[in-house]
């Protein structure tokens, strides 16, 4: 390991994680106990979707989504359709994944004067989700994080440098952005460390376990109830022939309600020897992922697929998940997973179909020649005939 990445590693000063835990559940209750006094309080509303937000984000709480969708049920009633309600069905749409919806919402909230720095932060959010006018929103994300210098405005940048496969630039973003924070919140330094655990542990060319694992160690250390950072780290002990260590890590996060942790666990359990208890906990993944894809498609799709293409052992569910993930947002990684899954499901078919259609919308893009995808259509035009390659599975 690097001597900049030991350094650091050594922890910032921050709020112990888990009264900031408690905190945002007391604040989070109380914004919505003054909703209800006086729902149309400027900024309330938007500060509930923050709240929200990070309850889902770190503690695993998919109730959230159901209570998002409420609260814009609430202000569609309560105030017709004004700037406000679509600003706020905007931002619910794009948390739910609803793109198309949240475009839309945003353009009528334009269309009523919305301010022009609103409507653009959230419709960079809704490009970069959907692989949409990446050169435009890489400018803007490289202006706003040099005027401001915030970790709001660096994480984003580096989340699209590795979606561009600029692994070693989105490392240094990352880093800035955990040196340049002034603040002590470990909601904020655990997301960073998470994105770098990811960045190094799942998209970059060259899987980097150990630093991957510091990283996700470190997030988990600022925030002992980030599920994600758990479940990640959990996954990395697996394939480490650590199975006990990954059971310690997922028991504490087992009453969350995303059904990963339910089908790490399984596999923990079942490399144990567990066989009752891991089919136990398989059951309870596969009940909770159909819950969730029946209330929140979109938002699961992509997770649904990687869960039913694995030990989920529905191959053909997981294609079917998967090409609505591409549909969705035709991002390339989007159309990787996809690709990948087909041809472990050995349909050729789909995978040249998939492979077409991602290099119709990807292949002019310059970090595509790094993809899976691109070595598919080579080995497909050298035999003449479409195949699935060691690559692409």
């Amino acid at each position: 390991m690097s001597a900049t990445l030991d350094v650091l590693m050594a922890p910032s000063p921050a709020t112990a994680g888990d009264i900031a835990v408690i905190n945002l559940e007391s604040t989070r209750r109380h914004a919505w106990s003054r909703f209800w006094h006086t729902p149309q309080r400027p900024g309330l509303a938007e500060y509930i979707i923050e709240q929200e937000g990070l309850a889902l984000a770190f503690l695993g709480d998919i109730g959230a989504l159901d209570r998002l969708g409420f609260l814009a049920a609430q202000l569609a009633e309560m105030e017709g359709d004004s700037l406000r309600t679509s600003l706020v069905q905007a931002q619910v749409a794009s948390a739910t994944h609803r793109f198309a919806d949240a475009g839309r919402y945003l353009a009528q909230a334009q269309r009523r004067g919305a301010p022009a720095a609103t409507v653009n932060r959230l419709s960079m959010t809704i490009d970069q989700a959907c692989g949409t006018r990446l050169d435009l929103v890489l400018a803007a994300r490289r202006q706003a994080a040099a005027q401001t210098r915030r970790l709001e405005d660096q994480v984003p940048l580096g989340a699209l440098l590795a979606d561009l496969r600029e692994f070693e630039e989105a490392d240094e973003v990352y880093r800035r952005a955990l040196r340049g924070y002034q603040d002590v919140s470990p909601f904020a330094m655990a997301w960073v460390c998470f994105q770098l655990g990811v960045l190094w542990g799942e998209l970059a060319s060259e899987r980097q376990w150990a630093r991957a694992e510091q990283w996700y160690r470190q997030a988990v250390a600022y925030l002992p109830s980030y599920v994600k950072a758990r479940v990640h780290l959990a996954e990395i002990y697996v394939a480490d022939d650590r199975p006990r260590d990954a059971e310690t890590l997922l028991i504490p996060v087992l009453s969350s309600a995303d059904p990963e942790v339910c089908w790490r666990l399984a596999d923990v359990m079942a490399s144990q020897g567990k066989l009752a208890d891991a089919e136990a906990q398989m059951q309870a993944a596969r009940s909770g992922f159909e819950r969730l894809l029946a209330r929140h498609l979109l938002a699961f799709a992509d997770h649904g697929a990687e869960f039913y293409s694995g030990s989920g052992n529905d191959r053909r569910r997981a294609l079917e998940l998967a090409r609505i993930n591409v549909a969705n947002r035709p991002t390339l990684r989007a159309f990787e997973q996809a690709h990948a899954i087909a041809c472990r499901a050995g349909d050729v078919d789909t995978a040249s179909e998939l492979s077409v259609a991602a290099t119709r919308r990807w292949g002019g893009a310059a970090f595509f020649r790094f993809s899976p995808l691109a070595e598919y259509r080579l080995q497909s035009a050298e035999n003449g005939v479409a195949s699935c390659g060691q690559r692409a599975n």
